[in-house]
């Protein structure tokens, strides 16, 4: 693949996601609709929609339910050229109930799934090099050997061929063997990338610091350049050695919470790859995390290109966001 053939990458686990199609506790429920889940998906979904040229990289089992995955992110122009089959494992998945007031209860079908088997090649090295960017979350870390392999040496390739790196720890506890261990990992991670984009409390848990500027300011001694926190109904912020930017959250309707941040995540790396300015940036990636909460599924809400310039014209934020001595050129470096 020549270089730049992407915008941007990701990898990790796809699942398939049974949802609930009544209320209730989900031992009660007797009827689901499958969709697609997955944080990475997420993102390169919402990537894909906002017009970039992505992929994703991954192993699905070989059954329907992998089957499934590939063919609804296929679906989205999402390039799957490296997903691999599993003849011996099967493709992960998940219960998730309808929600009530935006959480829903989730329970995971995924140890020992084809996911977990995602393993470095020559391929691989190649399709990672010849894209601008690089996104991950803290799962793969956590899934198993194999797939944390694969993350530090897919960090080692994109440095390598110049791409920029961002990292969403999305911590899942539940994934790790102990809170010491998922703390170490996570900032061996974080510490190796451009960006970290933590929420506020997981950057506190990950970090021992009390506040939103002390997290920001763990990230950039370890030579991080830009350290973008969210705190829920409470904003965003953006932190590098320049300055902070601020942006409220924008009013929606919220139906379900589950893929805020791929959203989020997804409107910011767009952003990014389309050389925005740090307001414009954190606009965009709150516009785009607000309209993933407006829809059931983890990814119906995200948005077009079309969709997401409409709604920035007609929302307004709670407040106007707010800058401290940064500048343009802080955000468009790398």
């Amino acid at each position: 693949m020549s270089p730049h053939a992407l915008d941007a990458v990701t990898f990790g686990e796809m699942m398939g996601m049974f949802m609930a199609t009544s209320p209730g506790p989900l031992h009660r429920v007797r009827g689901y609709e499958l969709a697609l889940a997955g944080a990475e998906a997420n993102v390169v979904t919402g990537l894909a929609r906002l017009g970039h040229r992505v992929g994703w990289v991954g192993k699905v089992g070989a059954d329907p339910i992998g089957q499934f995955a590939v063919e609804q992110l296929a679906a989205e122009g999402v390039d799957v050229s490296l997903v691999g089959v599993d003849d011996t494992a099967p493709t992960g998945f998940q219960l998730k109930s309808m929600a009530q007031g935006g959480d829903p209860e989730v329970v995971y079908f995924r140890k020992n799934s084809a996911g977990s088997r995602l393993a470095p090649t020559e391929a691989a090295d190649t399709y990672l090099a010849g894209a601008r960017h690089l996104h991950l979350t803290g799962i793969p870390l956590a899934l198993s050997e194999t797939t944390r392999t694969f993350a530090f040496h897919a960090v080692e390739v994109a440095r390598s061929a110049g791409a920029t790196i961002s990292f969403d720890p999305n911590l899942r506890p539940a994934l790790w063997h102990s809170e010491a261990e998922m703390t170490a990992v996570i900032n061996d991670m974080a510490h190796r990338c451009d960006w970290v984009m933590p929420g506020l409390a997981e950057g506190v848990l990950l970090t021992g610091a009390a506040t939103e500027s002390g997290v920001a300011e763990h990230y950039l001694q370890q030579g991080v350049s830009r350290v973008v926190i969210k705190d829920g109904c409470r904003g965003s912020a953006l932190h590098t050695a320049d300055g902070v930017w601020r942006r409220p959250v924008f009013p929606v309707t919220v139906v379900d919470t589950v893929g805020a941040g791929d959203g989020f995540a997804a409107g910011l790396i767009s952003a990014h790859l389309d050389g925005l300015a740090p307001d414009a940036a954190l606009a965009r990636a709150s516009a785009v995390g607000a309209l993933a909460t407006t829809s059931p599924g983890d990814k119906d809400g995200l948005p077009t290109r079309t969709a997401l310039e409409a709604f920035l014209a007609a929302a307004r934020p709670h407040c106007e966001p707010t800058r401290r001595k940064g500048t343009v050129s802080a955000w468009n470096s790398r």
